[in-house]
């Protein structure tokens, strides 16, 4: 089934989540949620573990995972905690699945809130205004708006993804990536789920994916823009990865000045003159400011454990993520990096352990309009189906390899485009989709092929969440109240499947 790998040893899911007020549909910061949620979670014997973001209440943590928020106040995240890999784990994963769906529902109800089925809001602001009140105020937007130029707010209005995290082996971690980057046509198209923005038709099936475009375009530094691009060509191992993440034409991220906390809280210190991370790594020591680029002078001293905290620092459509059991020494991170598959020896060496986290399929739930068209089968397994191609895609690694070989990544880079902007309307992509769940179905335990129900449905009737949404949209023209009633029938259900989980 594995191809002779370790592929989906542990698997996970960050899983965002889009809120509305009831009443209008209008997007709905949440004020009372956490507080809400955790009595909800105490009812069943958990002890949450309260996150604060100076003293407002913004996530939970327990045994389960990370309730919390991503970039606005508008946009749940959870990070479900890894589980065992192997027979039923798809199930385990929907079941925790579910049950936080049925939380949040209950939570939102309490203010007049629901989740939306969609992976942006049909029509919320982007206006500074709307963005400085629903953005959640972390020290890193204070970096990546104030010092480097994003343009932050374009992904204010609930741009939400369903990222899939699954286990591979060191070893095989670059050619993972490659398969799940080259393959990413198919994936954007069988989630797409937002043809809409601010209120208006985009032309797109998933106008969320042109938010990295938008962000970086004007950023001060170039290589900002090209992080969110893939490559003229594959990986060729990871050292080649991290040469074009962290080399020539890229400025280092701001670097934490104590190790070991999350990247998005850390007091940051700005490397005098913007190097990138490769160059700070090999110096004797790098000038910079703490807190920011007017902030008191410092000097960083590199460590090996600074590769490992800035591999956050790109936006393809899938990353390799790990941790370490203990973090490289410099000197030997230096030289693994130099020769082939080096990176690969010395991470498996430090103990490490990572996966691949999906980041083209958008958010798709069961909602009104769904169940009426698809059944409560079909209807079910959408949350889980990406999780689903993309383990059964790892577990035949091999043929997923041949899959895009045989198509070619110049076409399949340039296929993405067309995704965006047509799903599965597009005959070529379509194509692709279908060979993608050949694939992904025969990667996995025939007892969990349901689990692909959803991403088979739309392959078969051409039809995503974003040409339902459409639809709907359409249908609603010239009514006063036509997001209320679009949102009303794009509600979030958390349905039990119509099988034995």
């Amino acid at each position: 089934m594995t191809d002779g790998l370790a592929a989906g040893r542990r698997i996970g899911l960050e899983l965002e989540m889009g809120v509305v007020r009831v009443a209008d549909g209008r997007s709905h910061a949440v004020q009372r949620y956490f507080e809400t949620l955790a009595v909800l979670k105490q009812a069943r014997g958990l002890q949450p573990v309260r996150r604060l973001i100076g003293d407002r209440l913004a996530g939970l943590g327990t045994p389960e995972g990370e309730s919390g928020l991503d970039n606005g106040y508008n946009l749940l995240e959870t990070a479900f905690a890894p589980i065992d890999g192997g027979p039923g784990a798809l199930d385990r994963l929907a079941a925790g699945v579910l049950r936080e769906l049925r939380e949040a529902e209950q939570a939102l109800a309490a203010e007049g809130a629901a989740l939306l089925n969609a992976s942006q809001h049909p029509d919320c602001p982007l206006d500074p205004g709307w963005y400085a009140g629903a953005r959640v105020d972390r020290p890193i937007y204070r970096e990546l708006v104030g010092y480097r130029g994003w343009r932050h707010r374009v992904g204010i209005d609930a741009k939400a993804q369903n990222g899939p995290c699954t286990s591979v082996p060191v070893a095989q971690a670059a050619r993972a990536l490659n398969a799940i980057l080259a393959l990413s046509p198919a994936l954007i198209a069988l989630f797409a789920n937002s043809p809409l923005e601010s209120g208006r038709e985009t032309g797109l099936k998933e106008n969320r994916l042109t938010m990295w475009d938008r962000m970086f375009r004007e950023a001060r530094f170039p290589g900002d823009h090209d992080l969110q691009r893939l490559p003229p060509r594959p990986f060729r191992d990871l050292g080649d990865h991290y040469r074009w993440m962290f080399g020539p034409g890229t400025a280092s991220r701001a670097l934490p000045l104590e190790l070991g906390r999350g990247y998005k809280s850390v007091t940051p210190v700005y490397l005098q003159g913007d190097p990138p991370l490769s160059a700070f790594l090999r110096s004797a020591g790098w000038d910079g400011r703490r807190g920011g680029a007017q902030g008191p002078a410092i000097r960083l001293l590199p460590q090996g454990a600074y590769f490992t905290y800035a591999q956050y620092a790109h936006f393809l459509d899938a990353r390799w993520r790990y941790r370490v059991e203990r973090e490289p020494e410099l000197d030997a991170l230096l030289r693994a990096w130099d020769r082939p598959e080096g990176l690969e020896a010395l991470l498996q060496d430090c103990g490490a352990e990572g996966y691949i986290e999906g980041r083209a399929p958008g958010a798709v739930f069961a909602d009104a309009q769904l169940l009426a068209e698809s059944g409560a089968a079909v209807a079910a397994s959408a949350p889980i189906a990406p999780s689903a191609v993309q383990l059964g895609l790892l577990n035949r690694l091999d043929d997923a390899e041949r899959l895009w070989r045989d198509w070619g990544w110049e076409r399949l880079r340039g296929l993405r485009a067309v995704a965006i902007r047509n799903a599965l309307a597009d005959g070529q992509v379509r194509a692709l989709a279908d060979e993608v769940l050949d694939v992904a179905r025969s990667g996995l335990p025939p007892a969990e092929r349901h689990w692909l129900d959803y991403a088979e449905h739309a392959v078969r009737t051409r039809r995503t969440g974003a040409d339902r949404l459409l639809e709907l949209w359409r249908d609603e023209a010239g009514r006063p109240d036509r997001l209320a009633r679009v949102c009303e029938r794009r509600r979030v259900c958390a349905i039990e499947p119509p099988f034995r989980v």
